[in-house]
C-alpha cells in the first residue's frame, strides 16, 4: 500500500509494507526539485536513516529495475 501526497515544495509519496510478517517500517520518498530522498525509521538505533538522490540517479534506477546485469550509461536525446 502507498500514498501520495503534494505538499508546498514537495511530492511525499510513503511506502507501507502490508505484506507477511515480520513488517519493515514505512519508506518516505520526498521528491524535490533538486533532489529524491528515501528515508526509513530504524527501530534499532532509534533513528531515522536518509537516502539523497540527485534525479538523474533516480532515473538512472528506474531504468536499472528492468535491465539485466551489466554496465550502462543513459543517454539524453538531442
Amino acid at each position: 500500500m502507498f500514498t501520495i501526497e503534494h505538499e508546498f515544495d514537495s511530492t511525499v509519496i510513503t511506502l507501507v509494507d502490508d505484506g507477511a510478517a515480520p513488517l519493515q517500517e514505512d519508506v518516505i520518498v520526498n521528491s524535490f526539485a533538486e533532489c529524491i530522498t528515501v528515508e526509513q525509521f530504524d527501530p534499532r538505533t532509534d533513528s531515522t536513516m536518509r537516502v539523497t538522490l540527485s534525479p538523474e540517479q533516480v532515473r538512472d534506477l528506474a531504468a536499472a529495475l528492468d535491465l539485466p546485469e551489466g554496465v550502462y550509461q543513459l543517454r539524453k536525446d538531442g
